[in-house]
């Protein structure tokens, strides 16, 4: 297998001799034509509502996105120099390559964000709109830097909030997340910011463990939302929140929802068949999954679906999808995102742990957030550096200081342990670990099943695939 780490370098080789990373941020719009489906046209009052939502951060459905994409980019062309309409450009951009998982709109909405930036330098609303684009890249450091610029142009504007939110709680700073939600939620907001508050709220109450607190501002959320498009992401919040907590049935009623509000919801899509696969109907399960990558080519959902093929024994599917990672990975690094996480995470268990070890200590000194520190430990793990792997699991697993309680994350620091002789809190955190969910993987929680039968404790939960 072709190292992950080796065929992103040369991607970026080959990307820079054609000039297309120099020139990423550099295309019109009419250089670079998106291959869509032309939608129905929309009247003024859909167009408007949907740029109010765009310039909101609240979810629009696909199509109400690409129409507005084509009524601001007539409007660029007619007046180069309106900063506004360049910024609602580059937030439909970046709004419709993050749900569309088309990763080749990032460079579009760059350039429209840029272009606003150069006609009103310091102006708010495109400096958020960097962020969310800073967000869709994973690239959580920049997403801080352009929220806490676009604050400071506008300490009133509760749009700046939510993106500085999301990207404090990537970079582990949980208790700056907390103090900008407090802030959030002082201001005055109308009925158009309730649905983004609530769901930032909802956020944010998960990783201080309130479970409750999470689930009735989502719900509040969804009889809030104005639109399909809103509920059903509201829907899909509360789908993950059933599946964390370790309830797959509950997760599939809301994934179910949420597609059928919005057939264009990736992470219920994905859900459907995380929930499906728990409940013991592969077969559903695969074709879920199927549908979903169909739709939103995610080189994540394609790791799922090559991880539950290879819990079933069928190497060669689970083979061919994860060829498919590193085709979706390719794009992706090309178009700006940082996937070193999931590089990471792929070369632990699938490629070469010590290549992800260096990787992964890269990303740390970059964006030190939980979910890094969790794939750092399991690299060293995977490497055999048991000792130094240890302290990463703990800062992963550590809730005091905010942070989800993840049953994968407890897992691998149970199997750390475990190689260090230390029977006791490898137990406790096996057991633990099927407590919050014990269907959290179809390949690992198999493995803390019978990694607490070596310890001769079995547990009380039903076998993972099977439903409770």
């Amino acid at each position: 297998m072709d190292n992950p780490v080796r065929w992103l370098r040369r991607v970026l080789v080959a990307a820079l001799a054609g000039g297309v990373v120099a020139g990423l941020g550099l295309m019109l719009p009419e250089e670079r034509p998106h291959k869509v489906v032309r939608p129905p046209a929309a009247g003024p009052q859909a167009q408007a509502q949907a740029l109010t939502a765009v310039s909101s951060g609240v979810p629009v459905a696909l199509p109400q996105l690409a129409a507005l994409v084509a009524q601001q980019e007539r409007r660029v062309r007619a007046q180069p120099q309106d900063a506004r309409a360049w910024a609602v450009l580059g937030r439909a951009y970046a709004e419709r390559g993050r749900r569309a998982a088309d990763p080749e709109d990032f460079p579009r909405a760059e350039r429209a964000l840029r272009t606003s930036l150069r006609a009103q330098a310091a102006n708010s609303e495109a400096l958020e709109g960097m962020a969310a684009l800073a967000l869709a890249r994973r690239d959580f450091p920049a997403a801080k830097e352009y929220g806490e610029q676009a604050l400071k142009a506008a300490p009133n504007r509760w749009t700046a909030y939510p993106p500085l939110i999301d990207a404090y709680t990537g970079l582990g700073d949980y208790k700056a997340a907390r103090t900008a939600l407090d802030s959030l939620l002082e201001l005055h907001t109308g009925a158009a910011a309730r649905t983004v508050v609530m769901a930032r709220a909802s956020a944010v109450y998960q990783d201080r463990g309130w479970r409750e607190d999470a689930v009735a501002q989502l719900t509040d959320a969804a009889a809030a939302a104005g639109t399909p498009a809103e509920r059903a992401a509201c829907m899909t919040g509360l789908g993950q929140l059933a599946w964390d907590r370790g309830d797959p049935q509950d997760a599939l009623r809301h994934f179910e929802a949420a597609v059928r509000l919005d057939p264009d919801q990736p992470a219920a899509q994905a859900g459907r068949g995380r929930a499906l696969a728990a409940l013991g109907r592969t077969e559903v399960a695969f074709a879920a999954y199927r549908a979903a990558l169909a739709r939103h080519p995610s080189p994540r959902d394609a790791f799922e679906l090559g991880e539950l093929y290879e819990a079933r024994g069928m190497a060669g599917p689970a083979r061919e999808q994860y060829e498919r990672v590193k085709a979706l990975v390719r794009r992706e690094v090309v178009a700006g995102v940082d996937e070193d996480l999931l590089i990471g995470r792929f070369e632990a268990d699938h490629g070469n742990p010590q290549e992800a070890v260096a990787r992964l200590r890269a990303e740390w000194q970059r964006q030190p957030g939980t979910e890094v520190a969790d794939a750092l430990g399991w690299a060293l793990h995977r490497a055999g550096d048991d000792k130094e792997a240890l302290t990463y699991a703990q800062a992963a697993t550590d809730t005091s200081k905010g942070g989800v309680r993840s049953a994968l994350y407890t897992f691998h620091r149970a199997l750390i342990e475990q190689n260090l002789d230390l029977p006791a809190p490898s137990r406790r955190h096996l057991q633990e670990a099927l407590r919050i969910n014990p269907y959290f993987s179809p390949l690992r929680a198999p493995a803390a099943v019978a990694a607490l039968r070596t310890l001769g404790d079995i547990p009380d939960e039903p076998p993972p695939g099977q439903a409770p």
